[in-house]
């Protein structure tokens, strides 16, 4: 019997910068130079990929420096090819819907970034097409992987929060209006016409992440804002921004959970990380970014008393405990990635599916319409 298992990857989008370091260097990149995947049967897969985008030359400085020997630019020869079974996607959202369904047809697995789709409509077409071709799909779900959310889930699990009352996350940072100083962003971000928008970006990684950690969501009030209306583009060329650059949404989740989250690219971070979830228990308390996670129990929370005629005596920030590092936290997007390979070579368990994609959608969409309403919105469960 063969120790090693080719899989053959066609990666599309892995110019863009969440692509490259995140999918291709950090992950597919760093399984291939560690030997492959691990199976339960001691077998290893070998991803192989074949690169995929519009720019030929970025394609082969990349696949140059990474010792990855193919490349193109033809989408359609690349999915003919019987012998990759896998397509990957990370490229804009707008052509992501359409590909995934070419992809499909072609016989492909499929296993792509988020939003899935700009409508919720679409999303659904999706996951029924998916059904009707019978193929396996994935749908990265990141911020389930990081040490901070992950040392969460730990204290839920080990009921150290008892009966959880409520969540309060905090995301963003200043991206800079590219004037004077370059964004760290895309312009795209900041054009609807082009899938913009930290509602459709951000409250599809918000569904997951509460979904999975704290109860499934039920209902959303979201306010959004476009506040700073004009930037300026990677050649330097003012644009009008009409995307939201900021969001203020309001979740009730089953169970009672009440969570606020403010996800901002108009803020100036003065908080532990560049996101940050407060989690009040009857228990006890945590504050985790995405590395580092400080509790606070029930017996050991101090008692301030309330007067604002003199200084506050109690350091807050010391009244924490970290929680250690007592296990290795691998890279997010590669933990994710070998867990679906294991899925389509020996049907391992993978719960993140085009379905799941598609809740993500819903609930931006539902923020969308609350904007527009002025009201809240109810999620429907979500049938095949």
């Amino acid at each position: 019997m063969s120790k090693e298992i080719r899989l053959g990857i066609i990666m599309n989008g892995v110019t863009g910068r969440m692509g490259m370091n995140q999918h291709l260097i950090r992950s597919i990149v760093a399984i291939r130079k560690d030997g492959g995947v691990v199976l339960s049967d001691g077998r290893r897969v070998m991803p192989d990929p074949i690169l995929v985008g519009r720019d030929k030359d970025k394609l082969a400085r990349l696949a140059k420096t990474y010792g990855i020997e193919r490349f193109t630019t033809d989408l359609d020869a690349a999915l003919k090819n019987k012998d990759d079974t896998l397509f990957f996607d990370a490229a804009t959202t707008q052509m992501r819907a359409s590909l995934l369904k070419k992809a499909m047809a072609a016989g492909k697995d499929i296993y792509c970034e988020k939003p899935t789709a700009e409508t919720l409509a679409v999303a659904m077409d999706l996951v029924k097409a998916a059904k009707k071709y019978g193929i396996k799909h994935g749908v990265v779900q990141d911020k389930l992987f990081l040490p901070g959310l992950q040392k969460i889930k730990m204290l839920v699990d080990s009921g150290f929060f008892g009966d959880i009352l409520s969540v309060r996350g905090e995301f963003g940072y200043w991206v800079f209006e590219g004037d004077w100083q370059a964004a760290q962003r895309p312009s795209w971000n900041y054009r609807l016409k082009e899938g913009g928008g930290i509602i459709l970006d951000m409250l599809c990684h918000w569904r997951y992440v509460l979904d999975n950690l704290f109860g499934e969501v039920q209902s959303v009030s979201c306010l959004g804002a476009t506040h700073i209306p004009k930037r300026w583009d990677e050649k330097g060329k003012a644009y009008k921004a009409d995307a939201d650059d900021a969001a203020y949404a309001t979740f009730q989740l089953a169970g009672g959970v009440i969570v606020q989250i403010n996800s901002s690219w108009t803020t100036r971070v003065r908080r532990d990380d560049l996101v940050t979830f407060h989690v009040d228990g009857t228990l006890g308390s945590a504050v985790a970014g995405l590395t580092k996670c400080y509790t606070q129990a029930r017996v050991n929370t101090p008692k301030p008393v309330w007067n604002p005629d003199i200084p506050q005596t109690i350091d807050f920030f010391q009244t924490w405990q970290e929680v250690p590092d007592n296990t290795v936290y691998p890279n997010g997007f590669r933990a994710q990635w070998e867990m679906f390979i294991r899925h389509l070579v020996e049907d391992a368990p993978f719960k993140w599916t085009l379905l799941e994609g598609a809740k993500g959608v819903q609930l931006a969409e539902a923020g969308l319409k609350s904007w527009k309403e002025r009201r809240w919105i109810d999620l429907a469960p979500l049938k095949v």
